[in-house]
């Protein structure tokens, strides 16, 4: 059987476990120790594991992802992230849509405290979707809203998604995080300003709070000003430092854990239960990365053995005929295609092994593609029938947002997010200005 047989039915067998519901690093980890073991023996075979453990150690970046999840998960189990919504209900309330407006904010602040865009939905869905439902806000409206904010979380620093990126294709993190700022703001303003025509066309959409709600002193406003723009603040100063190279990458990362678990701290928040919830939820979050990035190093090893990427390209290249962008176009359609069944770090550890290289010999720059690589993958996750996203907010709202009501909210949504890609494609500098601005060049 030719290597590119042998490629073709590692992958066919890994998206059929996958499918099938096996673990990803499980799923991934057994295909890759069983066909290592059918090729090379037991000897050759033997090593690969062992090599992969001593590079994934050898990651001393690897140390920001536990410090990163610990630090959103203290924000939220806290209540400092919902002093955030508190704030924005206040400030936002008077305008009609004013509310979605401000989870969209909420969505990616919180989503950015934990890189992970389910940490945003399921704070959305306890928090913002309940005070929405309550001041008869639409339903399909207030859950399209959460499910497109929780999306974007992932775009802006600190992105674990962006960080997972830059170590498994060898691109500097830094340079990603603000790759993503550009791209990250033009989606939310698209959202905002389709939330801002929607609801002046149709006011009954999303009403303004009532007169009685908004009545508060400026001081009290000022208040409240203050605790909702403190876990912002900690993000922020976070990514500062080490864009100012005051601190490295996991140096901030320490910074980071240290000031939300203080600010737990001085707002008498940091309890014991608390402290249980946020060690038990980093623990398991980055346990779960620790295995799915050892799986991936051990696919990839099996992969580049085999010559696969060499094999793709003289696929799409030389067979096929296609140009640079007609393969990059594909590739991100197979990201859609597989967004319906996995989540990001699934697709990630699956394609870079084959996508990146691929993307590099054909001209493009790994730190836009990276870019492209996390808005396509948030499409995938809520494009009807099947997105990821779709049945994770169908298991987290009350019973009477229905799936269809869930299907119908997105697709506006959607909508602007595949005009904003086309625009990230079409203006590679969306994102590379501010980076390239930044480094140089």
């Amino acid at each position: 059987m030719s290597h590119e047989y042998i490629a073709l039915l590692m992958f066919s067998t890994l998206m059929l476990m996958l499918v099938s519901g096996q673990r990803v690093f499980g799923a991934v980890g057994f295909v890759a120790a069983l066909s290592a073991l059918l090729l090379w023996g037991g000897s050759g075979a033997a090593e690969m594991p062992f090599n992969a453990s001593i590079s994934l150690l050898n990651w001393y970046p690897l140390l920001t992802l536990p410090l990163f999840i610990y630090m959103g998960y203290m924000l939220s189990e806290s209540g400092i992230a919902s002093d955030l919504y508190r704030m924005l209900h206040v400030w936002m309330g008077s305008l009609n849509g004013g509310l979605a407006i401000g989870t969209i904010v909420l969505m990616i602040a919180i989503s950015a405290m934990n890189g992970l865009s389910v940490a945003g939905m399921a704070i959305g869905t306890s928090i913002a979707l309940p005070e929405m439902l309550k001041r008869k806000y639409d339903k399909i409206m207030v859950t399209g809203v959460i499910q497109a904010g929780s999306s974007l979380g992932i775009m802006v620093p600190p992105s674990i998604v962006l960080v997972l990126y830059g170590m498994i294709a060898r691109q500097p993190v830094s340079q990603l995080w603000l790759a993503g700022v550009g791209p990250g703001l033009l989606l939310a303003g698209l959202f905002v300003v389709y939330i801002v025509i929607r609801c002046k066309l149709q006011p009954e959409l999303g009403p303004p709070l009532a007169i009685e709600e908004r009545q508060m002193s400026w001081k009290e406003k000022f208040r409240l000003l203050g605790a909702g723009i403190l876990p912002l603040v900690i993000i922020f100063s976070v990514t500062g430092l080490f864009m100012m190279g005051v601190t490295s990458l996991v140096e901030s990362s320490a910074v980071g854990a240290a000031a939300a678990t203080i600010a737990a701290l001085v707002k008498k928040r940091l309890t014991r239960k608390v402290m249980d919830t946020t060690l038990h939820m980093t623990l398991s979050v980055s346990c779960m990365f620790m295995w799915i990035i050892l799986a991936a190093l051990c696919f990839g090893a099996v992969f580049d053995g085999l010559g696969a990427v060499r094999a793709i390209e003289i696929l799409f290249l030389e067979k096929w005929g296609l140009g640079p962008w007609q393969v990059l176009i594909m590739m991100q359609i197979s990201y859609i295609v597989m967004g319906m069944f996995l989540d990001d770090t699934a697709m990630l550890i699956i394609v870079a092994p084959l996508y990146i290289p691929l993307i590099i010999s054909l001209g493009f720059n790994p730190i836009w593609y990276g870019v492209l690589y996390t808005v396509t993958c948030q499409i995938a996750y809520m494009t009807p029938p099947f997105g990821y996203n779709l049945f994770l907010m169908k298991a987290m709202a009350p019973p009477e947002i229905s799936l269809m009501d869930i299907y119908k909210s997105i697709i506006p949504f959607v909508l602007l997010m595949i005009i904003g890609l086309a625009l990230i494609m079409t203006f590679p500098q969306i994102a590379m200005w501010l980076p390239n601005l930044y480094f140089g060049k």
